[in-house]
């Protein structure tokens, strides 16, 4: 440590002299040619910090790296993977015996190292090779890697794309894709949070399988009249007169049928359920707003919801809506002495902490399970509403194993304490389900 706390030190120092510097004095050319220099050097350092990210390993206390690490940089958790998935192809590896193996992408790798290429060279590179069908011979492959590699260091990433390209067709010039080709790529993600007029975008890639079966559903239900929610009473048995008033897009029309088709399976029985609870909507919302039909619920899957949206849901049975007071927050008072908590306990926690409470999880409260906050179960503590809290299953695995302590604050909040030889890893309250709590009233007090 004292060898490289003595090159960083350096470094800062450089850093510091760097922000002195009279920038004023170069001339317009000049300008283009410090700032290469600045940006190779930057690059160098984002190699250099891939070289550790590389070695990272879990110890005892520490959440997985992933998330570790985003805590420890304050990167998003996608972030973090992004860069351990970038410094598992561009750093050397070792064999099971122990002996080095070049990177997986070594010309990259070395081009990468010397800062001659940029995050989006990286990407387009990365994207050339998950698209790349498994028949392509070996040889192909490396020499491909090659050449892109070479190409990036003199090309923008936007003219090396076209290169990768050109060079796509050429290896695949029959456009042949396996099964295992194409169900490597299949997936259904939502594109960010939601936007804050609460809608969401989502981006799906489906198999030829989930196409065609997607396509039959929608043949029938997203016909014009069908399960049009403008309908006082929507329907699956249109007449001539719904049809023809229906003023709805032909995407409209497959969003809304998409919509029925999951509305009709939550709650169903045979389905079982998730963390005691059946597979259905769990909404929190006030007393007062839903009086007044304004404001926004929230799910346990984190969504916002206008109140009338859940006004509306709640005409459809198997959803569950923990309604609280809106001026003290007050929730009911449920005490068990058994070690499970009821359903009724589920839904009060989903309505209070609304996700995992470790401090930086993102996990909603439908991923997220029963936690004793103070005393465990084990230790002689009940299964209390006071001293329950939610936490994902590897947050709950901190406390269990890795040393973490949890404790419930005067305000309800859980409060998450970690191992003391361990100052790195950041405790405290998580704030991320509750934006309310950022929102300070005319005195500074937490609204």
């Amino acid at each position: 440590m004292c060898s490289i706390d003595a090159v960083l030190e350096a470094l800062d120092d450089c850093v510091e002299a760097l922000a002195t510097v009279d920038l004023d004095a170069l001339s317009a050319p000049e300008r283009f040619v410090v700032l290469e220099r600045l940006e190779n050097a930057r690059r160098r350092q984002v190699a250099a910090s891939h070289a550790l990210v590389s070695r990272l390993e879990r110890f005892e206390g520490c959440p997985p790296v992933p998330i570790t690490l985003a805590d420890v940089l304050r990167v998003s958790p996608r972030e973090a993977k992004r860069r351990i998935r970038d410094a598992e192809q561009l750093v050397q590896r070792r064999a099971l015996t122990g002996e080095p193996l070049p990177p997986l992408l070594p010309e990259t790798a070395t081009a990468w190292g010397a800062g001659e290429l940029d995050g989006e060279h990286l990407r387009v590179i990365q994207k050339f090779f998950r698209d790349l069908p498994d028949h392509v011979p070996s040889t192909e492959v490396e020499k491909a890697e090659r050449i892109l590699a070479q190409k990036a260091t003199v090309l923008r990433p936007d003219q090396l794309e076209n290169v990768a390209h050109r060079l796509a067709l050429h290896l695949n010039p029959d456009g042949t894709f396996s099964e295992e080709d194409r169900a490597r790529k299949r997936g259904f993600v939502w594109c960010g949070a939601q936007g804050v007029d609460g809608m969401s975008v989502g981006r799906l890639v489906a198999d030829p399988e989930l196409r065609s079966e997607l396509d039959a559903w929608l043949a029938k239900f997203a016909a014009p009249g069908m399960c049009n929610p403008a309908d006082e009473t929507p329907t699956v048995t249109p007449s001539d007169e719904v049809i023809q008033r229906d003023s709805r897009s032909h995407a409209q029309r497959q969003h809304d049928a998409l919509k029925a088709l999951v509305r009709g399976q939550l709650g169903d029985p045979k389905f079982g359920t998730h963390n005691g609870l059946p597979v259905t909507v769990i909404v929190s919302a006030t007393l007062q707003d839903i009086h007044a039909q304004t404001g926004q619920a929230v799910t346990a899957g984190g969504t916002m919801l206008p109140i009338p949206d859940v006004i509306r849901m709640a005409a459809h049975a198997y959803h569950y809506l923990a309604l609280f007071d809106g001026t003290d927050g007050r929730a009911l008072w449920l005490g068990r002495t058994k070690r499970i908590a009821s359903a009724d306990q589920r839904i009060m926690l989903h309505s209070k902490d609304r996700g995992c409470t470790r401090p930086g999880c993102n996990a909603p409260g439908y991923h997220s399970g029963v936690h004793h906050a103070a005393r465990d179960w084990s230790r002689g503590g009940n299964t209390d509403i006071d001293d329950l809290t939610l936490a994902c299953p590897p947050d709950n695995q901190l406390v269990e194993t890795g040393g973490w302590s949890t404790r419930k604050l005067p305000d309800g909040s859980t409060q998450w304490i970690p191992p003391p030889d361990l100052p790195m890893l950041r405790g405290g309250v998580n704030d991320f389900h509750h934006p309310e709590r950022l929102l300070g009233n005319d005195d500074g007090d937490a609204a």
